[in-house]
């Protein structure tokens, strides 16, 4: 996952097709009801024609529960991960679908609890592939454009990629990599007009500086 770029929150083909053109290499797609950025049920198989073959789908979710993954198995079939949101993550090795817990950071006490949570899942044999890193927003999940602490984050190294989210612009991301060295940085908000509609030139410009600082 070196040097990969996350456009998150897309909510239309429209947007999907843009995302692939300025270069994304995975988008998320939102299924919480209560995100501005939610993408409707009829919206998600042009989504994923748009990124077949070009980038990678991120299902996006809020504790979901084990009978609604069972539920929507079929729905989420296009889907290459779960990106998962939740203030008590913990192992789930009966997921099927390669797991992204998202992790809300403000403290040196929030790192050590991604160590132990990797550090459970290694027993149990389900290792997620990615760890996605956010800014703490009280009892907000994401997409609120604050910063995560940078220099908190620098040399951390939970075991597992991480993917570096939070508050990232076209104008920061370069010296939020510099700082991290993240696998991949996550973007929502940075690079819209509005909430869940995507600027065309800011994704261009946030994936180009991405890439530069990644030295790709």
């Amino acid at each position: 996952m070196k040097g990969l770029v996350k456009i998150c929150g897309v909510t239309t083909p429209e947007d999907a097709q843009a995302a692939v053109e300025s270069g994304a290499d995975l988008v998320g797609v939102n299924f919480y009801p209560s995100s501005p950025r939610y993408a409707p049920a009829e919206n998600v198989p042009g989504i994923l024609a748009a990124l077949a073959g070009q980038a990678e789908a991120i299902a996006v979710m809020v504790k979901p529960s084990r009978k609604q993954l069972v539920d929507e198995s079929a729905f989420l079939q296009g889907f290459a991960s779960l990106q998962w949101h939740d203030h008590d993550q913990q192992p789930r090795p009966w997921l099927t679908l390669p797991l992204i817990p998202a992790f809300a950071v403000q403290s040196a006490f929030d790192l050590a609890r991604i160590a132990d949570y990797v550090e459970s899942c290694r027993g149990e044999n389900c290792l997620p592939r990615a760890i996605l890193i956010d800014a703490f927003v009280r009892g907000l999940h994401g997409g609120t454009g604050k910063t995560a602490p940078w220099n908190l984050l620098g040399g951390f190294d939970p075991g597992v990629p991480i993917i570096l989210a939070g508050g990232l612009t076209p104008e920061n991301v370069a010296e939020a990599i510099r700082m991290v060295r993240p696998f991949a940085v996550d973007v929502a908000s940075g690079v819209e007009t509005a909430p869940g509609r995507k600027d065309r030139e800011k994704m261009r410009r946030f994936i180009e500086a991405a890439r530069e600082a990644f030295g790709l």
